[in-house]
Order: C-alpha cells, then structure tokens, then sequence
C-alpha cells in the first residue's frame, strides 16, 4: 500500500460509498429494501477500518516526507 496510494484511497471509497450505491440500485430495480439494509452494515463494516488503515498509512507517508534528513 505504500507506493500506491491512489489506489487504497479508490479501494477503500468503493469499500465504504460503492457497495452501497450499487445496492441501492438493486433494490431500486428490485423494490426488496432489505438488500439496502444488509449492505449497509457490510459497508460499514468493510470500509470504515479500511478508510481508518488508508488514513494513517497517508499520514504515516506524509509525515515521513517532512522529516529531516539525519
């Protein structure tokens, strides 16, 4: 994940937004509401650690670029 953090940030996005809205298209199509309500809590709980994860190794990342040399 360190030298690719373009792609952590999509990842960890789909993992939280991206399941969900396509979810809610299903149950759009479908009008079964419950396919919403599952997803929901299986985007919770995929995307919230991953966007937390995603979220320090930027930071560790960043912090690691404004250190001065030794």
């Amino acid at each position: 994940m360190k030298g690719n953090m373009k792609f952590a940030w999509i990842a960890s996005w789909f993992a939280l937004v991206g399941q969900l809205a396509f979810f809610i298209g299903v149950s759009l199509f479908t009008g079964d509401w419950r396919y919403v309500m599952w997803s929901f809590m299986v985007s919770m709980a995929a995307g919230v650690p991953s966007m937390i994860r995603t979220w320090l190794a930027q930071k560790r990342i960043n912090d690691q670029k404004g250190s001065p040399a030794q």
